[in-house]
């Protein structure tokens, strides 16, 4: 068994990513933690596609702690707005 949840490694210690700025080509940086992150350049909004075991693992919030379990569930929900 694991000593700790493999599946929040990520929220726990970022990994980062460089993606290019749709808009104006420019490389932005952006960590496994961060919802959206403004391009330097020209300042539109790049978001990263967080998928995480923290959407339905029923000891997230334990897991993660009570801060970053809200902060992760509010940038999904805010993602995937529940249509009515």
């Amino acid at each position: 068994m694991f000593d700790r949840c493999p599946g929040t490694a990520e929220q726990r210690t970022p990994t980062l990513t460089i993606k290019k700025c749709p808009q104006c080509g420019e490389e932005v940086e952006v960590f496994s933690n961060d919802f959206k992150v403004p391009c330097q350049k020209c300042g539109h909004i790049i978001y990263n596609d967080i998928v995480s075991c923290v959407q339905w693992c029923k000891y997230a919030k334990v897991c993660v702690g009570e801060e970053m379990y809200r902060k992760l569930m509010e940038q999904h929900e805010q993602m995937h707005p529940v249509k009515k």
